[in-house]
């Protein structure tokens, strides 16, 4: 940061919260940070959840994002939902897009719709290689499919229903320039399965849990890192979420980000 002409970093005023709820997921997506899967037993009690929401009540917390895992499997996901619309809070819901196909989950898409909340989705390509490559075989029809439903709701028609979807590279590489993939997502979903979307948002994989095992088993784990330092840029410290969020994970630990909840990292290392 010195050498970039930038100040220690410094927390503003906390505005957002997030909150993994478990890591219990219908998929085991090979770049996943959060090391999610069908076999992870790990799952935020609803004691948790209340002390939580408890202490949201005079914080002054404008954004909840809860995320997993597949978050929705929680089985008190939506009555934890439900307790931070009735504070006035927005909800973020980080979702896989094939859970809304699972057996218990066919009311998923209105029940998101009926509260408009606003769903971050993870589509790593729009062909159907590239995703069941990364994700497993038969996610990409599955995910087209949840996105259908989405839509026919009023997810990316409707401006208060917002359907962000997040690609990630499915290698050991940074991901393209934001607007031109969000150009082309649009153009190729739109023509070859008539589906709309909000934005895109582009995530380099961060090298921690399964992503780096992939690094590590394969060569590439240093290679990796020095490509991150060299194309660190210094226009986007103002935006870390560090600096306006605390992570909180299954337990109710608290983070300063959810990177460092996957590294085992508490909020001023306590």
């Amino acid at each position: 940061l010195l050498e970039n002409g930038q100040d220690p970093l410094r927390r503003e005023r906390l505005r957002e919260l997030q909150v993994n709820v478990g890591r219990l997921c219908n998929q085991a997506c090979n770049h996943c940070h959060v090391d999610a899967g069908p076999k992870r037993t790990e799952i935020m009690a609803w004691e948790t959840m209340e002390r939580i929401l408890d202490w949201s009540r005079t914080s002054g917390i404008a954004v909840v994002d809860v995320t997993g895992g597949a978050p929705e499997i929680n089985p008190h996901f939506r009555r934890f939902v439900d307790g931070f619309l009735a504070l006035g809070a927005q909800v973020i819901s980080r979702c896989n897009l094939t859970v809304l196909l699972e057996s218990g989950q066919e009311d998923l898409t209105s029940w998101y719709a009926q509260r408009k909340i606003h769903l971050v989705c993870s589509l790593p390509c729009y062909t159907r290689k590239n995703v069941d490559a990364q994700r497993g075989d038969g996610v990409f029809d599955k995910s087209i499919e949840a996105l259908r439903r989405l839509n026919a709701a009023g997810y990316g028609h409707d401006e208060a229903l917002v359907l962000d979807l997040v690609y990630n590279p499915g290698g050991a590489f940074l991901p393209g320039a934001q607007e031109k993939l969000e150009a082309d997502y649009k153009k190729r979903l739109n023509e070859d399965f008539g589906i709309v979307f909000s934005r895109l948002m582009t995530l380099a994989n961060m090298p921690i849990n399964r992503f780096a095992h992939f690094l590590e088993r394969t060569g590439q784990y240093e290679k990796y890192m020095q490509l991150l330092e060299d194309n660190f840029n210094p226009a986007t410290v103002p935006g870390l979420m560090c600096r306006h969020l605390i992570s909180v994970d299954w337990l109710g630990r608290v983070y300063d980000c959810d990177f460092n909840q996957m590294l085992d990292m508490p909020l001023g290392d306590k």
